[in-house]
């Protein structure tokens, strides 16, 4: 293993990562306090800082040993999830779809903001490779988050949208794979199956999406 390519794959992505998990989890936050649950505001998690939102081991140790052990060729990690209690909510079974769907869309978003970034950064005469790299790495990582998230299986943000969008029936056998979702997720990750059959056409339509939205921004800039 490279330590100086480890050193420089970290501080290019440290930043971008830091903020697509703390506005992630905030937006959680923020949307459930908006629908009546103020439980993620009592417990300080609407915050911008984020040692409130990291999980020493799922957002630093396990990222670091899976980067070592397979030589940068599988990185999985995951941050302290925003606590919501769904029965606050003011319609829970709507408002959760909204609250589930705060995350990802906050992640579209700064995909969408480090794109701009890019472009401008070329447009001002910015040749400096770490910050154009730095700025494509805030649109993967984003773009990731985004897509990841939207697997359909709780306790991802896809999985409880589902939950919101099923009748009650099929909405409460879908809530039962929670306690076990976690394992059966990685377990999908681990084989490939969410790669191939979710991440990779997801992420080609966001990339396509956010091709649209800055071909303005690349015109003038680019």
């Amino acid at each position: 293993m490279d330590i100086a390519h480890l050193i420089q794959t970290v501080a290019l992505y440290a930043l971008p990562v830091l903020f697509a998990i703390t506005l992630h989890e905030a937006a959680h936050g923020y949307a459930a306090r908006h629908f009546g649950d103020n439980t993620a505001y009592m417990l300080g998690r609407i915050t911008l800082n984020p040692l409130k939102h990291i999980d020493p081991v799922g957002t630093v140790l396990m990222p670091l040993l899976l980067y070592f052990a397979t030589s940068g060729a599988f990185l999985f990690g995951y941050a302290k999830p925003v606590p919501v209690r769904f029965g606050n909510l003011r319609n829970p079974k709507r408002d959760m779809i909204w609250v589930a769907l705060a995350g990802p869309g906050a992640n579209f978003i700064q995909a969408l903001l480090w794109g701009v970034t890019f472009y401008l950064l070329q447009g001002t005469g910015v040749t400096e490779p770490f910050f154009l790299k730095m700025a494509q790495g805030g649109i993967l990582v984003n773009v990731v988050m985004f897509a990841f998230n939207l697997f359909p299986l709780p306790p991802l943000d896809g999985g409880r949208i589902l939950v919101g969008l099923l009748p009650h029936r099929q909405a409460e056998l879908i809530s039962r794979v929670e306690p076990w979702g976690f394992f059966i997720v990685m377990a999908l990750v681990i084989s490939g199956v969410v790669s191939t059959l979710w991440l990779t056409p997801l992420m080609s339509l966001t990339f396509t999406l956010l091709d649209v939205l800055l071909t303005p921004i690349a015109m003038i800039f680019g």
